[in-house]
């Protein structure tokens, strides 16, 4: 049976970027050596190499515990980001203990209503979400939500992040009224502080089209998903994974108002991308996005030979 899936997609886990957030002090050589190391982790991070930034990551925390001890936020900010990475490898049995760590570290350290703490509430949650602890997870992302609001105000790209997860949630929850309005409202967060074509704007419009998509709002849908595809090729580029399940989504939607011959088109595009280097640095997403987008494509193959 060809899977028909169009795929909420999501920004990753909130990343400490310890970088920015180590306190002001007169720096030595080990500090700056410490921030250099903490750099590279988090450029390989973004660039999709986790296997290569897991060491380093590692390596990381352990100086920060040496330097700044075992209570302190830097190595709890160092043990998220390397729980992070472990849970986007699938070591999930690894990350969440140490993100269970940091949370407690940062919370005696820092206070129950600190920022700091509403990064690590929502790494925590997403990880309890992904593995269908749904409500351990949705507590953890309100209070989440609730600390970034209080410190940063309802219009901070931080709450739109969290905005975006609990809806995530409470679309497994079959809760679709509830989780759209917060969507439309990370939207109406992301345009206001990035501007229109943001990435962030596309990750909420994918978003809101596939909730439109599934209460059978394709009308609505189809010019929101037309947008997030425009917004991200011009972003990434045409083979990057997010633009492949643009393609896959708006494919989906164009074969479920018979229109088979614009869907064929779109998923005959998006299937020669898979076959490429670039979904190898986002394994989890590519092996997801290349097993739809095969089955689509075989299941439309005769519609395909007319093209």
């Amino acid at each position: 049976m060809r899977l028909r899936t169009l795929r909420l997609l999501l920004l990753p886990v909130l990343f400490a970027a310890v970088l920015a957030l180590l306190p002001a002090f007169a720096q030595s050589p080990n500090d700056a050596e410490l921030k250099a190391l903490n750099a590279r982790v988090i450029t390989l991070y973004r660039a999709g190499k986790y296997g290569d930034a897991i060491p380093l990551a590692k390596q990381y925390a352990a100086a920060a515990k040496a330097r700044y001890g075992e209570t302190a936020h830097e190595y709890a900010a160092a043990l998220n980001n390397l729980a992070a990475l472990l849970k986007d490898t699938n070591r999930i049995s690894e990350a969440e203990p140490l993100m269970r760590r940091a949370l407690a570290i940062d919370e005696k350290s820092l206070g129950p209503q600190h920022p700091e703490l509403a990064r690590n509430l929502n790494n925590l949650a997403v990880l309890l979400r992904d593995t269908n602890r749904l409500a351990e997870a949705e507590p953890l992302m309100r209070r989440a939500l609730a600390i970034d609001e209080k410190s940063f105000g309802p219009g901070h790209p931080n709450a739109a992040t969290v905005l975006n997860n609990l809806a995530r949630l409470l679309w497994a929850t079959n809760r679709l009224s509830e989780a759209e309005p917060l969507i439309r409202r990370a939207l109406a967060i992301d345009e206001n502080s990035f501007g229109p074509e943001h990435p962030n704007v596309a990750r909420d419009l994918n978003n809101l089209a596939v909730l439109l998509q599934a209460t059978n709002r394709p009308a609505e849908a189809e010019p929101v998903l037309s947008r997030t595809l425009a917004i991200d090729e011009k972003s990434f580029g045409p083979d990057h994974p997010n633009v492949v399940l643009h393609r896959n989504n708006l494919g989906v939607l164009l074969e479920d108002q018979g229109r088979w011959l614009e869907a064929v088109a779109l998923f005959r595009k998006a299937k020669p991308v898979m076959t490429g280097a670039h979904v190898g640095s986002e394994p989890e997403r590519g092996g997801l996005v290349k097993a739809v987008l095969v089955q689509n494509v075989d299941g439309l193959r005769p519609y395909a030979r007319a093209l």
